[in-house]
């Protein structure tokens, strides 16, 4: 799905769109929702030789019970929520030191927003990355998710956690600053940050879900190429027609 509805229907390798990675993503949600929000606990036992049974499903399948294999896992609980979930149904919030070191749930190299950080601004000094784009997508989920934590903290959860949490990081450093999806413009990369930053909250805060990093830059995909026409700069000695 990703190369055939990503790449592929738009012309090939530089002609996509869409970032090719997330349409795959979107579609894989879209169809097995359950199976791609089902985590073993963070830091238990055996973690590096053992699978959960579920995990080595093939397509198309029913994955196996995984009960029987839970009750041999020593831990006091389990739960497949994340952070992002517990707090938007549950309104239970979890400390920023474990959300940064990725002592919590979630996706597969998404939930150590430390290690994805320090990647991130390593591909920034070899520059193979633009670093404008993650620092106004960042810039932007602040300052939108401060202004509603400030109007109603009950709903709203502090920047901090908005920054930290989910797949913010990874979206915003290894998603985002994909080349072909995203403006050439020097203007152009700060209204795309912006605009993918202030997505994710909205959909966090007011959407059904309780994720919104992979919609919010694929819309922002689709808006690049209005985004270039209208921040390009004027050709030296140009003058516009009457």
């Amino acid at each position: 799905m990703a190369i055939a509805l990503g790449k592929v229907v738009f012309g090939g390798l530089g002609m996509n769109i869409f970032n090719p990675a997330l349409v795959g993503r979107a579609f894989v949600q879209a169809a097995f929702p359950v199976a791609i929000t089902t985590w073993t606990p963070a830091l238990f036992e055996s973690r590096f030789t053992q699978l959960s049974p579920s995990t080595l499903t093939p397509p198309f399948m029913i994955p196996p019970s995984v009960a029987e294999w839970n009750a041999t896992v020593s831990y006091d609980a389990f739960s497949g929520a994340t952070p992002l979930a517990l707090q938007k149904f549950e309104q239970i919030s979890t400390s920023t030191i474990e959300l940064v070191l990725g002592n919590v749930a979630g996706s597969s190299g998404e939930t150590s927003a430390l290690i994805i950080l320090l990647g991130g601004l390593y591909l920034a000094f070899r520059n193979m990355l633009d670093w404008r784009i993650p620092f106004f997508i960042m810039l932007g989920v602040v300052s939108t998710s401060g202004l509603l934590y400030l109007i109603d903290q009950s709903t709203a959860p502090d920047p901090l956690f908005m920054l930290f949490s989910g797949g913010l990081m990874l979206g915003a450093w290894f998603m985002a600053t994909d080349m072909v999806g995203s403006p050439v413009t020097p203007s152009g990369v700060a209204v795309y940050g912006l605009l993918i930053g202030m997505l994710t909250v909205v959909i966090r805060v007011y959407g059904g879900l309780s994720e919104g990093v992979m919609y919010a830059i694929l819309l922002a995909n689709a808006a690049t190429p209005l985004i270039d026409q209208y921040t390009k700069p004027r050709v030296f000695g140009q003058v516009k027609k009457s």
